[in-house]
């Protein structure tokens, strides 16, 4: 527990750095601590301008990680996101140039301008962690993760991501507009230089990489676990809901769950943690009827009344 206490003041310290840059949002930082901790991946889903490359960049320089960003247009290319084998005329052989899917932390921006090819061979590389150029096999960097955005206004010219796809992320969120002290208080940080230029980094990857072997350590009840497992079922069933979640929401729910318990410095998971962030695991990962959708109802909603009609688990003993 002393280790744990010790990486929870080093992830507090990376929190306080983010939110030095994002003001007022302490609960999508978390939520990306949530994700990244869970070696998984987030969809920022929002209009621009309101600080989803700015999100990543903190985070990366906070954690002294190598980042990357596409920048995703129709005419891009999946060779533009793996590399390409290039040919050397004075060795008389071909060498790998990596493209910037091998980096630390990836921003894939407007991830729905691209096209399904290219979109494909990003999601490839975060599901399989490698990336094959003409039959070689390229393992990605440790650790890795990718944030993808999508402007929610702006369809016209657009691929949007199938469902199978959107289920490669660990969850989806959005960061909204700031409230008018917030906004003041922005003015006031970037009157001069912006406050990313003097950040640096409060963990290194190592440090990293160990936590997250720890947060697969954090112990998850069974009842909780049974719990994940009748929220899941209660979407298949939902009169509201036309696919539901799959087997993957499941894992993906638990493996946040554990990563948002670590981070609160405790090693068990609670009810509470799996209420809180299933609206973020879920929503994205099922398919909304028809009528459910006219009359104007979000997933995020009918994840709420999912979590709020499902009996949460109460238990008196504890593990020793």
């Amino acid at each position: 527990m002393q280790d744990t206490a010790v990486n929870n003041t080093k992830i507090e310290r990376v929190l306080t750095n983010i939110n030095n840059v994002m003001v007022g949002k302490h609960k999508e930082a978390t939520l990306s601590l949530v994700a990244l901790l869970a070696q998984g991946h987030v969809l920022l889903e929002d209009v621009p301008g309101v600080g989803k490359t700015m999100l990543v960049r903190t985070l990366a320089k906070s954690l002294d990680c190598d980042f990357r960003r596409i920048q995703f247009t129709p005419d891009l290319l999946p060779a533009d996101v793996t590399g390409v084998s290039i040919y050397n005329p004075k060795d008389m052989e071909f060498e790998f140039r990596a493209g910037p899917i091998l980096g630390n932390i990836v921003l894939a921006d407007e991830i729905n301008r691209t096209s399904p090819k290219t979109q494909s061979a990003l999601l490839e590389a975060m599901e399989e962690k490698n990336v094959t150029v003409d039959g070689n096999t390229i393992p990605l960097k440790k650790p890795f993760f990718v944030m993808a955005t999508q402007n929610p206004i702006e369809y016209e010219g657009t691929y949007p991501l199938p469902e199978a796809q959107l289920d490669r992320f660990i969850l989806k969120m959005r960061l909204g507009y700031p409230s008018a002290e917030q906004e003041l208080h922005m003015l006031d940080l970037t009157s001069k230089d912006h406050p990313i230029e003097s950040l640096g980094a409060v963990m290194k990857r190592e440090e990293l990489l160990s936590i997250q072997e720890e947060v697969k350590d954090v112990y998850i009840d069974q009842n909780v676990q049974t719990y994940i497992i009748k929220l899941v079922t209660n979407t298949r069933d939902h009169q509201s809901i036309y696919l539901g979640v799959s087997p993957r929401g499941s894992i993906a729910l638990m493996k946040a769950a554990k990563a948002y318990a670590y981070i609160h410095g405790r090693d068990y998971v609670l009810p509470d943690d799996v209420k809180y962030l299933a609206p973020y695991v879920l929503a994205h990962r099922m398919i909304l009827t028809a009528e459910a959708k006219y009359e104007g109802h979000s997933g995020e909603q009918i994840i709420e009344s999912v979590v709020a009609n499902t009996q949460v688990p109460i238990r008196k003993e504890f593990p020793s």
